[in-house]
């Protein structure tokens, strides 16, 4: 197990699903969490007797993910690690989609993970450790999906932006991503079919989708000294990747032979 003992972490949207197993793997490797999200969540990720402590937040606006930085600091008097996690969209028809729906889905994908960046990096520069910066990304950035045309477009920014911030800002601040792909979460079932997704894992080359434990321990992995000279990567969480359809056209076409 790492120890992150006496260091400070924030995870934008880690109230619930992969953002909440992040924190949650955090502080049961001995850190202070802080976790934001627009609305006071019901219950809080907790560990090994600890809670992460709750901010309010809407990190697309720009003094809102500073203040959140801020807040970090403040509680802790330190900020070690940032996992952008705040992110999603629902499918949408590039045809028909609102401006608006475009503007939102940008914002809260691309554009919020860099004004948070830019907060965090102001307070991790001036330290001797520095610090680490993890944005959680998309498989759709590599290999879109129907229907995801604005979050595709944004995830693939962030990807690019990751890549820009690791050049700019090492060696005091490492900046990494991870490229995540198909996930069990509570909502899987509403995307991924009645089963839960159990049909949808026989696509993914290690026959079972990801948890978002498998995510969060990438991010310890990213934000620990094993990873001291990791920067600029894109760490694929994906169990790789999906079979290719004409693959898995051809095996079906073998069995109803």
């Amino acid at each position: 197990m790492l120890d992150f003992t006496g260091r400070a972490v924030l995870v934008t949207g880690g109230t619930k699903g992969i953002g909440a197993a992040i924190a949650g793997a955090f502080l049961g490797a001995g850190a202070d969490v802080v976790v934001c999200g627009r609305g006071t969540p019901d219950t809080l990720p907790a560990a090994g007797g600890r809670e992460a402590v709750f901010v309010a937040a809407d990190v697309r606006d720009p003094a809102a993910a500073s203040s959140l930085v801020d807040a970090a600091v403040e509680r802790f008097g330190r900020l070690d690690v940032l996992v952008n996690n705040a992110g999603g969209s629902p499918d949408a028809d590039a045809a028909t989609v609102s401006p608006q729906f475009v503007e939102k889905i940008v914002a809260l994908n691309l554009l919020a993970p860099f004004y948070v960046a830019q907060a965090a990096h102001r307070a991790m520069r001036a330290r001797d450790d520095g610090g680490s910066i993890i944005n959680i990304g998309s498989v759709s950035a590599h290999d879109p999906q129907p229907g995801t045309a604005a979050y595709t477009a944004a995830k693939a920014g962030l990807l690019a932006l990751t890549k820009a911030l690791a050049l700019e800002w090492a060696p005091a601040v490492r900046v990494n991503h991870i490229t995540t792909g198909l996930i069990r979460t509570r909502s899987a079932a509403s995307v991924y079919g009645a089963d839960g997704g159990e049909s949808v894992a026989g696509v993914i080359p290690m026959r079972r989708m990801a948890v978002p434990e498998d995510v969060a321990r990438a991010c310890l992995f990213l934000a620990s000294d094993l990873s001291g000279y990791v920067n600029g990567a894109d760490l694929a969480v994906h169990g790789g990747g999906e079979f290719p359809a004409r693959y898995l056209a051809a095996r079906t076409a073998d069995r109803t032979d």
